[in-house]
């Protein structure tokens, strides 16, 4: 009888493990939910806004413009009330009337006798176009004094298809349309500002990696303000500017690498390794108008082509995040939460995971009167990770609460991390729960760039409130300007022994707060020697460069990159079921599926051109988008993938060449 007691014993304990270990995902909290869209209808959605009648505008990339009434029953309504217009990027509502931003105008849309359609298209203001198929307008924002913001994507060069050029005012600038119709330049140093926003009354966006852009990253709009793209500079000189900073200044500090091969044509830049970085904070440092990003998104992992801010006002309707932001990324198909705070008069803050799994990718969102998120989604062209070229999706909360990190604060000695739960003390006091490293990005004419002066950050000790809902953790070795990476894999809650739903949080430190800093005395800095699962080392050097020792064997390799497997190839690859947790972690599958296209190729494909494991970790650390010209969005670097992890995607994908 004992020994049954002690067998069902362990047979409790074990299913207890099991449980705790079996903590819920994004989408055991948040449910995607798509309305029936009738037939023939495509919505390439531009832009969202929610009527206060509660029915639903939307405007799309083919130049219509569709009320849904009823948008969250199951037979919600839709007409057409406006088409023929260019490509509408953004929709506002205002006095009755909605306005858009048509490629090439603010236009007023008005139905004058009530029967559900627009009548009057009315130009409020009409800017310049050069005819470039890039020149995208995004917008309009309302400002509190019913005035409208819009900002102009860049045209690409003809020769140099890489480099963003303004070619007619406007363009690579964010403007202002006033209420009586005129326009003045507000702010410039953008490349591809998809993403403008109004906050609490405050002007932000979004820009994409590219020229001059490390990666996608939010900022405050200051006037007169300068983001850090150059294009625009070049009408800073009109006597209407509020930009003070010249060409000649900003090309006195950085080189445009405009060079020419022995035929005269022009040579694409690219990332040098070991050559001694510049930073957009340098640039600050010298003239006042550099604005740095109030949050840098890490590239492939929080995104690949930035959209739309939006603040949760919903009042607790859309979940425990009220007062926060969520930003959508279009090239990855999903969303992140932004929490942000003022240190020393600037905006900085973590970018944290939401949801993902969107059907196309994602571009605008619109907060329904019942509190659910409605999604606007668009592919055509720009590509995404969804399998859709198009939708309209909503994103409902089911009302239980996910573990999660609620804010990420900065202090004087490190980080103050609040929780949607207690924890559960001993895991959050032990050290060996927690990773902290530090890096950033090159200010550059290159195409986006990787995560560099990448270093772990010693964890000194931690301190857990009374309630348990609160951590600080006290670094040796904070970094001004630069994104910390919070990961808190070990961590767990109090009452289910759940992990963190996103165990990640990328904070960018333009200030370090003053303050008192807390006492070695007052800090744990117990560690219990345990590898936490899911937990996993940066993987990369202070250089950038990739560490971490190989089971794969170096050999020579020809220069196509072809001929003799390494002794890895020979051994069994890895199954599905095994490599897809390392996929996942290093957030491959947000561009690549096995077999099929999706923002890159298919991993099948890629099989097909028979590199060696070896070229496969080298093009994991040194793409070559060259040899994928079919492929809008070029692969970034990736030296925090784990060499050993490196060598089994390749031995996976090169098992599955036929």
């Amino acid at each position: 009888m004992k020994k049954l007691i002690q067998i069902t014993f362990i047979f409790l304990a074990t299913l207890n493990v099991l449980k705790a270990q079996e903590s819920p995902k994004e989408e055991d909290f948040y449910k995607i939910i798509t309305p029936p869209i009738p037939e023939g209808i495509i919505l390439e959605v531009g832009g969202l806004t929610t009527m206060p009648n509660g029915s639903l505008a939307i405007s799309t990339r083919r130049g219509e413009v569709w009320i849904v009434d009823n948008p969250t029953s199951r037979t919600p309504y839709f007409r057409k009330f406006a088409t023929g217009l260019h490509e509408i990027l953004g929709l506002a509502y205002k006095e009755g009337a909605l306005y858009c931003a048509q490629r090439g105008e603010l236009t007023k849309l008005v139905d004058k006798n009530g029967d559900g359609k627009a009548d009057v298209y009315e130009t409020v203001y009409q800017w310049p176009l050069s005819g470039h198929y890039h020149e995208y307008s995004f917008g309009p924002k309302l400002a509190p004094d019913g005035s409208f913001f819009v900002s102009g994507n860049v045209a690409f060069g003809d020769e140099e298809w890489w480099r963003g050029e303004s070619r007619v005012p406007t363009r690579g600038w964010i403007f202002h349309i006033t209420n009586d119709g005129k326009y003045e330049p507000y702010a410039t140093g953008v490349r591809s500002p998809a993403g403008i926003s109004m906050l609490n009354g405050e002007l932000f966006y979004t820009d994409n990696q590219g020229d001059w852009m490390g990666t996608g990253a939010i900022f405050q709009v200051k006037k007169g303000g300068f983001m850090g793209h150059p294009a625009g500079l070049k009408w800073a000189g009109l006597p209407n500017s509020p930009v003070k900073l010249t060409e000649k200044q900003f090309f006195a500090e950085r080189d445009n690498r405009q060079n020419k091969d022995a035929n005269g044509r022009a040579i694409k830049p690219e990332n040098t390794l070991n050559e001694t970085p510049q930073f957009l904070y340098q640039l600050k440092e010298k003239y006042d108008m550099v604005q740095l990003p109030a949050v840098w998104l890490p590239y492939g992992v929080h995104g690949v082509s930035t959209a739309e801010l939006i603040l949760d006002d919903t009042k607790g309707g859309f979940g425990p995040f009220t007062g926060q932001v969520f930003v959508g990324d279009q090239g990855q198909s999903n969303i992140m939460r932004i929490v942000m705070e003022k240190v020393k008069g600037e905006y900085q803050g973590a970018s944290i995971g939401f949801r993902s799994g969107f059907q196309s990718g994602v571009l605008r969102m619109a907060f329904d009167k019942d509190g659910s998120m409605f999604v606007g989604e668009t592919n055509r062209g720009w590509g995404s990770a969804g399998d859709a070229n198009q939708g309209l999706q909503r994103l409902v909360w089911n009302g239980k609460m996910p573990f999660e990190m609620y804010t990420v604060k900065a202090q004087p000695d490190g980080f103050e991390i609040e929780f949607t739960m207690p924890v559960d003390r001993k895991s959050a006091e032990d050290l060996d729960s927690y990773k902290v490293s530090s890096y950033l990005y090159k200010h550059y004419p290159v195409y986006g760039s990787p995560q560099i002066n990448l270093e772990d950050v010693k964890i000194k000790g931690v301190k857990v409130s009374d309630d348990n809902k609160k951590v600080r953790i006290v670094l040796d070795g904070m970094r001004q300007y630069y994104v910390h990476k919070i990961s808190l894999e070990g961590v767990r809650a109090a009452t289910n022994s759940w992990s963190l739903v996103h165990p990640d949080a990328y904070y960018t430190l333009n200030n370090i707060p003053d303050g008192e800093k807390l006492k070695v005395s007052e800090l744990k800095t117990t560690r219990s020697g345990e590898t936490r699962s899911g937990s996993t080392s940066s993987g990369v050097s202070s250089t950038g460069s990739a560490s971490g020792s190989s089971s794969a064997t170096k050999e020579h390799v020809s220069p196509d990159g072809k001929g003799k497997q390494t002794a890895a190839a020979s051994s069994k690859a890895p199954t599905w079921a095994e490599i897809k947790p390392i996929l996942e972690k290093n957030t491959c599958l947000a561009c690549h599926a096995a077999d099929k296209k999706v923002v890159g190729p298919s991993y099948q494909d890629v099989a097909k051109r028979k590199y060696s494991n070896e070229k496969i970790v080298d093009l994991i650390y040194n793409p070559k988008p060259e040899n994928w010209p079919d492929y809008a969005t070029p692969m970034a670097p990736m030296p925090q993938v784990p060499k050993a992890e490196a060598a089994k995607i390749a031995a996976w994908i090169n098992s599955l060449a036929k």
